[in-house]
């Protein structure tokens, strides 16, 4: 409506057509910045007062890795005789956005699935081993099962802070579907892991864990948008 109305006083008065456009698309500009920057504003204040879930720590012997808040590796660390194990972690709603499981059409990003299955890649290295062996398996409050068993270019687990190393995507064969092994080799597997530490007692220090980034991250994103935006409406004042 408001855009009608501007455009009929702009027809009636020819002779102040062009300055009065340019006066009314910079007025127009600056009400949907401040608009913009208010609600970005809001919600920032909002999420900054949510309360974090309460202080869980990971099962020993696993310790965090420094940085893995603000990077995109590894989170657990441990060594297991000569080998180092290292675990890195996501939820479902990140590796498929927007899933519409009940098929109505509706982004369900906010059902339990979401929250209480998470995907963690695995990676048992040993020294002077140009490759590691890589686990994907998902973890859920009372369960783990594996999904695959590769072997990946070794994770340098020894990267802190922002240098922190990220999920290796594999380029060459990722071994055979899990579920067409041989039972006793499956059996196998997951003993092979439960011998070293990975199991459903994760759940909780990860589950925590997510939420903290998760908080951070967003809470960063108001802020650098809402930071690009008052840059940009202070360049037109200057």
């Amino acid at each position: 409506m408001w855009k009608k109305v501007l455009s009929y006083a702009l027809q009636n008065q020819p002779w102040r057509m062009l300055p009065s456009r340019t006066s009314t698309s910079t007025t127009v500009s600056s009400a949907v910045n401040a608009m913009l920057l208010r609600s970005l504003k809001e919600h920032y204040l909002e999420v900054s007062k949510m309360s974090p879930p309460p202080k869980v720590n990971p099962p020993s012997p696993f310790t965090i890795v420094k940085g893995a808040l603000d990077g995109n590796g590894p989170v657990l660390r441990r060594s297991y005789g000569e080998e180092e194990i290292s675990i890195s972690v996501m939820r479902l709603a990140n590796i498929i956005p927007g899933v519409d499981k009940d098929g109505d059409g509706d982004i369900d990003g906010d059902g339990d699935d979401d929250v209480n299955q998470l995907f963690l890649h695995v990676d048992v290295s040993k020294p002077g081993q140009a490759e590691s062996l890589h686990f994907l398996c998902g973890l859920y409050p009372d369960a783990l099962g594996i999904h695959s068993v590769s072997m990946r270019p070794k994770v340098d687990t020894s990267a802190s802070d922002s240098d922190s190393a990220s999920i290796v995507v594999p380029s060459t064969y990722n071994g055979p579907v899990f579920e067409d092994i041989d039972e006793r080799m499956r059996d196998a597997f997951h003993g092979y892991i439960e011998e070293r530490g990975i199991n459903d007692s994760l759940f909780p220090f990860l589950q925590a864990w997510l939420y903290v980034k998760d908080h951070r991250n967003l809470m960063r994103w108001f802020k650098s948008v809402g930071t690009f935006i008052n840059e940009n409406e202070s360049a037109k004042e200057a």
